[in-house]
């Protein structure tokens, strides 16, 4: 990863078609070690912040005698409701 002094980077947002997006340049990626297709997380924060980190791994080491399904459920459940049990999580 690359050793760097905290600094700022610019984008423009960009129309994708009915959504708004930004790109991100390499060296953003590299500091992030993240690749296209990998997920990132957002993080808003209460004084109008906005945090990007990379998505840490799941862990799956134990649970290989669990169904397939019940933990593909799992993972879209924590997909779809990441913030709103983040926020319940902080109360």
């Amino acid at each position: 990863m690359m050793d760097m002094a905290v600094r700022e980077v610019e984008r423009k947002i960009t129309k994708i078609g009915n959504s708004s997006g930004v790109t991100f340049p390499p060296e953003v990626l590299e500091h992030l070690n993240v690749k296209q297709g990998e997920m990132v997380v957002f993080d808003l924060e209460k004084d109008g912040k906005v945090v990007l980190k990379k998505r840490p791994a799941v862990n799956v080491e134990g649970f290989e005698e669990i169904d397939a399904d019940f933990l593909e459920g799992m993972k879209d459940l924590f997909d779809r409701y990441d913030n709103t049990l983040r926020n319940l999580a902080d109360r």
